[in-house]
């Protein structure tokens, strides 16, 4: 597994560089830089391909789209970490970027890695119609913002020391976490004009593969280390965060991840072998330890 991830990795890296590389100069490159290749597994482009090997996408398509991916995450993870946010001061064991550069710079480095996963989806490099670049533009946005990553980082702060319900944290959690991963899903099928019944079927399984790499994270922070991690454990207790663990307990957590495995696993059957990539990407997202 390491070692697909370490070849999407590069092949990711590569790419975003000899992009970041044809961009015009500006005093925001460098921060924007520090946040994009600070590391990170790559498991949202993992998953990318691995849907796109199912339905047999270009490999290269898929990780100019994982390109694309990975700057959004990467903005989401330099503004959460801000101290009006989850007040992180390490990620991947290096400083945060607001550490490194002062809040407002990393603020608009983020703004920045946002815009430019639109940049990227938009270029002649990825080789798709018009109307096939539009829709991956519009599921982008909409996973990005107030029905994606913002709002569910929004709910996350908003229901510190409360007593929420189990429902709305998975619904928290789909927001935050699961809106990217049905992107990374539903792209391959949009690509080769899939049904919408069936585009449905797999921004369902993204959302649960989401929730799934939400609890295996909650799970590190309640029992993984800050060497391990490459950030701070135990935040969440100190901040009173709504998780599955602090209403289910730790060992209940494990056995509701598993299911979720099971569930999204019951749902590929029909896929045969060509699922089996995927299955072994979900119990890589559950057994990690960073």
């Amino acid at each position: 597994m390491q070692k697909k991830l370490n070849k999407i990795a590069q092949d990711t890296n590569l790419f975003l560089k000899r992009f970041v590389k044809r961009q015009k100069k500006s005093e925001l490159i460098i921060p924007m830089k520090y946040g994009l290749f600070s590391g990170g597994k790559k498991i949202r482009s993992k998953i990318l391909i691995d849907i796109g090997s199912i339905f047999r996408v270009n490999y290269k398509s898929l990780i100019i789209l994982g390109a694309a991916v990975e700057c959004i995450h990467a903005y989401s993870l330099i503004h959460d970490d801000l101290p009006c946010m989850d007040n992180d001061s390490i990620r991947r064991g290096k400083p945060s970027t607001h550490i490194k550069f002062g809040e407002s710079t990393a603020v608009l480095a983020g703004n920045s890695l946002l815009t430019m996963a639109f940049e990227i989806l938009s270029h002649k490099d990825l080789n798709f119609s018009d109307k096939i670049k539009i829709n991956l533009i519009n599921r982008i946005s909409e996973s990005s913002g107030h029905l994606g990553i913002a709002g569910g980082q929004y709910l996350d702060l908003s229901f510190e020391h409360k007593k929420i319900s189990k429902k709305k944290i998975i619904e928290m959690e789909i927001k935050k976490t699961g809106k990217l991963f049905s992107f990374c899903c539903v792209a391959p099928l949009i690509i080769k004009k899939k049904s919408k019944k069936q585009i449905n079927q797999f921004e369902n399984i993204g959302a649960d593969i989401g929730l799934l790499f939400q609890v295996a994270d909650d799970l590190i922070d309640n029992k993984g280390s800050l060497l391990a991690a490459g950030k701070k454990t135990g935040k969440d207790k100190i901040k009173g965060k709504a998780t599955l663990i602090s209403l289910l307990g730790y060992k209940n957590t494990i056995k509701y991840a598993n299911k979720l495995i099971l569930k999204i696993n019951n749902k590929l059957k029909k896929y045969g072998s060509k699922s089996k990539n995927l299955s072994e990407t979900l119990e890589y997202i559950l057994n990690r330890n960073k």
